[in-house]
């Protein structure tokens, strides 16, 4: 009878150590096809301003890029207005944080809008920043046949005459507007005497310029390359580490002596907070394989972009930076309302 009870007893321990070894070795297996199990469906792209900017066409390629590479279609939805906050909204705060609804955005949806507003719909901490993936070096344009051929001899103009300067953009807490704050801070000159001419955007601005309806006009590069191309308006200075490789022949704003101008269009990724760090884990690493493509250089140098990789962490510290930087210009000119 013992003998029997030890040999019954000897089979339920093995037997459960068999069970215990098979769903010990079952759940790993089962939490690492779950991790990967994404994306299964159609992935959104919000981009919250119109088509055939520079935001909807990187987005763009972003997506013609990852549906290929995920087998799921990736359609871009470009849900305009507000300053691009209508779209930027439906994504951070209306869709489900699951992953397949994902925001295009930049400064104007981000740091611009916090530090401009008095009080903000949204703020950079509604964004969980996975990947930026370009950047837009800005530039200081003219009319062509001004007087002034460098960034310095007009910087000394504008000192001496600041109820002269005009400068075009699109509202009084655009990126353009921050960048002439930074700019005029640093030469001495109050904001609040120079004059701000609304424009309809970049397009708008650099037709103001070549009309002589404004003396200055601050964008990218890329945005104002048609009226350069076309001999209307010419560029002082360039405001990135390097000269642009559209136009090396523009020195920079630091090599002209202005080394703590720091304004520079970007756009990037953002979540909704909630969303599981696997996804966004996956999209990180996507974009920067991405950033190595070969036709996805080309694709950004037909936009006039610059690739701009940043991962999730360096992109977070850096718009919260931004954002520092905006919120004391913003209080010390007066473009806080």
């Amino acid at each position: 009878m013992k003998r029997k009870l030890s040999l019954l007893f000897t089979c339920l321990l093995m037997a459960g150590l068999i069970i215990s070894g098979c769903s010990s070795g079952a759940t790993p297996k089962k939490e690492e096809k779950k991790g990967l199990d994404y994306p299964v469906r159609q992935i959104e792209l919000v981009v919250p301003f119109s088509a055939g900017g520079g935001v909807d066409l990187a987005a763009r390629t972003v997506a013609d890029y990852l549906s290929k590479e995920w087998g799921q279609p990736i359609i871009v939805t470009n849900k305009t207005g507000g300053g691009g906050i209508i779209g930027a909204q439906y994504a951070l705060k209306e869709a489900k944080p699951d992953g397949y609804t994902v925001l295009v955005n930049n400064n104007s949806s981000t740091s611009l809008h916090e530090a401009g507003t008095s009080n903000p719909t949204l703020t950079i901490d509604d964004n969980l920043f996975v990947s930026r993936i370009a950047t837009g070096s800005m530039a200081y344009a003219v009319k062509a046949d001004a007087p002034w051929n460098s960034f310095e001899e007009f910087s000394d103009w504008v000192k001496a005459n600041p109820e002269q300067i005009t400068w075009a953009s699109v509202g009084p807490a655009g990126i353009s507007a921050f960048a002439a704050a930074q700019w005029l801070e640093s030469i001495g000159v109050d904001y609040n005497s120079t004059k701000m001419v609304s424009s309809e955007g970049a397009s708008d601005s650099a037709a103001k310029v070549a009309g002589g309806h404004v003396v200055l006009g601050i964008h990218t590069v890329g945005e104002f390359a048609p009226l350069v191309d076309s001999g209307k308006i010419k560029l002082l200075a360039v405001q990135s580490p390097e000269r642009s490789p559209l136009y090396p022949e523009v020195p920079t704003t630091e090599e002209q002596g202005f080394k703590e101008l720091t304004v520079r269009w970007w756009t990037g990724l953002s979540f909704a907070p909630g969303t599981p760090d696997k996804i966004i884990k996956k999209w990180d690493n996507a974009i920067e394989k991405l950033q190595k493509d070969e036709e996805f250089i080309k694709q950004l140098e037909k936009v006039k972009l610059e690739p701009g990789y940043l991962n999730s962490k360096d992109f977070t510290k850096e718009v919260q930076n931004e954002t520092d930087i905006f919120k004391k210009l913003a209080k010390e000119t007066g473009i806080l309302k």
